[in-house]
């Protein structure tokens, strides 16, 4: 079957915000600096970074918010995720599914007491069905990052590529706290618009019941300024910064997890589908 071309999802191929020295196996994953779809990953952050806006970002919680493009259950969603093979991950070439199910299986290991834990690595991307739905890469993939007030450094290619952001031109959200209050809570921030984001409201909207580190972990493990780079400490509050290691911890899971060695989702499917039953069952609203 032909699929349409999408752009590599820049997540995965550009994070100069990481160190590569970090990687388990060093050398095996993505050159943050240099290669071939710099160039394509450039410009796919030059289009975030220009019409990801407080509007955009409204309006896309307006368009999707009531979640009535899809039913599906959880693996119906991960079977939909095949459909972003080798467009989305320059890593690898094998099935999107197979790296929730690694990251999943990642995750059992060393966590094994924690089976929501285990959910969240199968759940992570699963709002990547945003791309099948005919929305850009820019407003699925990618760093995350708030809107409503000035980037911060640590955000990728801040320098480069947010000139032509409106919001930047609007004093109410272009200064360092733009709309919100010192320390007002990540909970009132209004994150920018992709996968992070729209899982997340998913997640709410189906009432998951998982704990409130299931859904940190969803919510914000693109939003690299702030677990890795350090930035926007100034938004958090106690509660942020208490589950900011939870974030972390899922992060080693999420980045390094990829191999050829791919696991046999046959065996695996009635374990994860236990716990489907047990946190998120049934026909869900996407």
């Amino acid at each position: 079957m032909c699929r349409p071309q999408q752009g590599p999802d820049p997540s995965l191929v550009y994070r100069p915000d990481v160190d590569p020295e970090a990687a388990k196996d060093k050398g095996s994953f993505r050159n943050y600096t240099s290669g071939p779809l710099l160039d394509r990953v450039f410009a796919t952050y030059k289009l975030m970074h220009t019409q990801q806006t407080v509007d955009f970002v409204r309006k896309k919680h307006t368009q999707f918010g009531g979640f009535s493009y899809k039913k599906m259950t959880v693996l119906e969603a991960v079977a939909m995720l095949d459909g972003l093979v080798d467009e989305s991950d320059p890593d690898v070439d094998f099935p999107n599914s197979f790296h929730a199910f690694q990251t999943a299986e990642g995750i059992r290991k060393a966590h094994p007491d924690k089976d929501w834990f285990h959910l969240v690595g199968l759940l992570h991307d699963l709002g990547k069905v945003l791309v099948l739905a005919g929305e850009p890469q820019w407003a699925v993939v990618g760093d995350t990052f708030p809107v409503g007030c000035r980037p911060q450094a640590s955000v990728v290619f801040c320098d480069s590529t947010f000139q032509d952001n409106p919001d930047l031109q609007d004093p109410r959200y272009s200064t360092e706290f733009g709309m919100y209050q010192p320390h007002c809570g990540l909970e009132n921030v209004l994150m920018s618009w992709g996968h992070d984001e729209y899982m997340y409201q998913m997640m709410k909207f189906n009432k998951f019941s998982l704990p409130p580190e299931a859904f940190y972990m969803i919510r914000f493990h693109s939003f690299y300024p702030w677990h890795t780079g350090g930035d926007y400490r100034q938004l958090c509050s106690e509660q942020d910064l208490a589950m900011l290691p939870w974030v972390q911890e899922f992060n080693k899971f999420d980045l390094y997890t990829k191999c050829p060695d791919l696991p046999d989702v046959d065996e695996l499917r009635p374990y994860y589908q236990g716990l489907i039953d047990k946190y998120c069952p049934g026909v869900l609203s996407w």
